[in-house]
């Protein structure tokens, strides 16, 4: 594989390109923005910050990382990957960006999945510092930023796929810094994800969301495919890390919580729907 770190950035206070020159990023009204010695760069202004410490916490990284590196979700990510590269032509450099990247689980399989003679420039960005922290740590090829998928740190029409992952999507910024023709792939929970554990944790369960795609302006649908199977987990540990990786840890009360956390067996199904749609021609 050959994966470079993608480059054309932009300012979060001006949106002017960015140039990097050493460890530091500037733009050519001289804001600067340092690449930390763990290697991402904050890309996100305090006025954009919606909280002192926006984003997922230490403890939803560190479960998320352990949750994701046993492979539980190896089957999204291989279908993430696959849709991604497939209709890459055999020899292309494809721009790619992570938008909720969270500790870069996606982004590194992709990069494992890439083909010989293709060369991707990655761009994982999350809004959570301990999440860009822990994906620098494990991957150092892709460009990694704190930012916000409101306003995305990059130069307008300069990426060939947007990957947004179980994230929170802003259809109208994916659009700005896609190329024409190029794809947004969205992942998102269909009305299965994690029912079991959810009945546990949940009096009762919201109705099922409608199946039809996401509505996205400025894009053309071209497929959905369902990504569904059954995990069996076992031992309390895994089945914690799992519910503190996803937001029913703060929705359930107390007592459900502690009910989940008694668990030593879980048989839960995995049910993610995986949209794709491409950037409609400039006018």
């Amino acid at each position: 594989m050959n994966i470079t770190p993608f480059q054309a950035l932009a300012c979060p206070l001006d949106g002017a390109p960015l140039q990097c020159n050493g460890f530091t990023w500037r733009c050519a009204a001289g804001h600067s923005f340092d690449v930390s010695s763990q290697g991402y760069t904050h890309l996100l202004p305090v006025q954009h910050k919606n909280s002192r410490d926006p984003g997922d916490n230490k403890e939803m990284v560190a479960a998320r990382r352990r949750f994701l590196d046993g492979g539980f979700y190896q089957t999204i990510a291989a279908a993430v990957s696959q849709a991604a590269l497939a209709d890459l032509p055999p020899l292309a450099t494809a721009d790619c960006l992570d938008a909720g990247c969270g500790e870069g689980y996606y982004l590194r399989q992709l990069a494992a999945a890439t083909r010989e003679g293709q060369t991707l420039a990655l761009l994982g960005l999350d809004i959570s510092k301990w999440a860009i922290l822990s994906a620098a740590k494990q991957h150092r090829q892709p460009n990694w930023v704190v930012g916000s998928n409101a306003n995305l740190p990059v130069q307008s029409a300069t990426l060939d796929r947007v990957l947004c992952i179980f994230g929170f999507p802003v259809p109208a910024e994916f659009a700005r810094v896609l190329k024409p023709g190029g794809q947004l792939l969205l992942v998102d929970a269909g009305p299965d994800h994690l029912r079991e554990l959810r009945e546990i944790i949940y009096p009762s369960l919201k109705p099922a969301r409608t199946a039809d795609p996401p509505e996205a302006e400025g894009f053309s649908h071209l497929c959905t495919e369902t990504v569904r199977y059954s995990l069996n987990l076992s031992g309390t540990e895994i089945i914690a890390d799992l519910l503190a990786m996803t937001p029913h840890l703060y929705r359930a009360s107390t007592k459900r919580r502690a009910q989940a956390a008694k668990l030593e067996n879980l048989s839960v199904t995995v049910d993610a729907r995986l949209a794709r749609f491409q950037r409609d021609a400039i006018r």
